[in-house]
This record gives structure tokens, sequence and C-alpha cells, in this order.
């Protein structure tokens, strides 16, 4: 009696063994791929799927939802032979599992290897300027060098970016010299430049002003000698209007003279006319 319950007990453990290995519940997002004595027999979708015990096993378990791999930074010789340091960032989905596990090693490694080879190669055919300014252009190409390779992995490219492309600290010290000293040339062509505007505004107003100054000189020795050619004309053989101008002169100097801080003495003649008309017969 007591061995029956044994071997029934055992049968019962037996059973439930079996019946959980059997049934293999997969979340949604993944996939599990069958092997059957070692070789591939089925993959398992998301839900309540039924094995074989004890024949077949889950030998993978694969993510189908979006898979984000991080390039790591490499070192890049351009074109030019200038040296920067770019990463990037890929982003796949498997669509195949079986082909995944069994088409290659390690689907990640070898994915971040082909992007980081593939990368070297497109950013060594520009030049640095090039390679600095055109990111979609790099982005595109890359997308293109891998896609088909990887498809044969049964995964899909969905994008890949270029999270940082810069030049190597050496690379940028020396760029940033040449910035410094391009901007400096262009500071002094500037201030060369406008040296060279001030002094030809100077030079031009010199000349101008000298044209006005001699242009003022002729009106005014115009002016004078209509002014002469009149009193001439007024005056004639008349001595009493040219005493009369004259002494009117005469007087406006002299008091022109005494309200000078550097006279301190005015003298006046004593005989005022006498004077005057001795002028008038010097004139004469």
């Amino acid at each position: 009696m007591g061995s029956g319950l044994v071997v029934a007990g055992f049968f019962l453990i037996l059973v439930i063994v079996t019946i959980s290995l059997g049934v293999r519940i997969v979340p949604q997002g993944n996939k599990h791929v069958v092997q059957r004595l070692g070789k591939y027999s089925k993959t398992l979708n998301p839900g309540l799927n039924i094995i074989i015990p004890y024949m077949d096993k889950v030998a993978y378990k694969v993510i189908t939802k979006d898979i984000v791999l991080d390039i790591p930074s490499q070192e890049v010789i351009t074109k030019d032979n200038a040296v920067i340091i770019t990463n990037a960032v890929a982003y796949i989905n498997i669509l195949f599992p079986d082909k995944a596990v069994y088409g290659v090693d390690d689907y990640e490694a070898a994915i971040k290897t082909l992007v980081q080879t593939s990368l070297r190669s497109i950013v060594g055919e520009m030049d640095l300027d090039e390679a600095l300014s055109n990111r979609n252009l790099i982005r595109t190409r890359l997308k293109d060098a891998i896609s088909d390779d990887i498809s044969d992995w049964g995964i899909a490219l969905k994008t890949v970016e270029i999270q940082d492309i810069n030049p190597s600290p050496t690379m940028q010290a020396a760029m940033e010299e040449q910035a410094a000293a391009e901007r400096k040339r262009r500071a002094t062509v500037t201030r060369a430049e406008g040296d060279k505007s001030a002094a030809i505004l100077q030079a031009e107003g010199r000349v101008e002003a000298s044209r006005r100054d001699g242009e003022a000189q002729i009106v005014l020795a115009k002016a004078s000698q209509l002014a002469i050619e009149k009193v001439t004309s007024a005056i004639q053989d008349k001595e009493l209007p040219m005493l009369y101008l004259l002494g009117e002169k005469y007087i406006e100097a002299l008091k022109n003279v005494s309200t000078s801080q550097n006279s301190k003495v005015v003298v006046l003649p004593a005989d005022l006319p006498a004077a005057v008309k001795g002028i008038i017969g010097a004139l004469k």
C-alpha cells in the first residue's frame, strides 16, 4: 500500500513537470527560439505555446521591440588628414529571430562593429569642413551601407543618427588659433581701410575748404573793387567827402586800438584834419 502511494506520487510529479516543460508563455515584445534535439525547430510568438517536453528546448529569448545600440566614440581621419572624434546611435528591430541568433554569433556586437567600420569609411572620403557640416549626408550613406548587410541576419535598421562629430583636442586647438589669426587679419584690414577712408575724406575736406576760401576772396575782392569804383565816382575831385570817409575810418581804427587788451597808450594827432589831408595828399 505504501509503495503504491510512492509510485502514484512519483507519476504525479512527473506529469506536473512534463506539463510545465511543454507549456511556454511568451511575453509581449519577445519571441523564443525552440530547438529540437539541438536543431532549430520553430519560433514561439507572444502568448501561450505548447512544445514537446524533453525534446524541445527554448534556446534563445529574443526581444522584438526596437533596440537602441550605442556606438562607441572613435577617432576618424578625414580626406585632408584631419582627426575627428565621432559616435552614433542605431535603432534596430529583429524581424526573424532564428536568423539573428543563427546567422551571427553576437548580432549586437556585429552591428556596432559594422557601423564603426562604415562610419570610418564614409568620413574618410570627406574633407574636414564637409564632414562637420553634413551630418544628414553621413547618416543617409551610413544607413544605406549597413541596411543590406544586417538584413541577412533578419534585422531591420530603423534609423541611425550621428550623435557627436567634433575635431580632436589637438585639431580643435589648431582651428581656434587659425580662427583667431583670421579675425586679427580682418580687424587689421578693416582698420587700415578706415584710416584710408578718413585720410581721403580729410584731404577732400581741405580741398573743398581751400576752394571755398578762394571763391570767398574773389567775391570780397570784386566787392571791394566795386565799392572803390563807386566811391571814386562819387567823390571825383572833391576833398571834403574823401576827408570825411578817411577820418571816419581813422577814428574807428583808433577806437579798436584803444579797446585792445595789449594797448596801454593811444596817441592822437593834434591836428586830425591836417593829418587826414596829408594822407589824401599821399594817396594822390
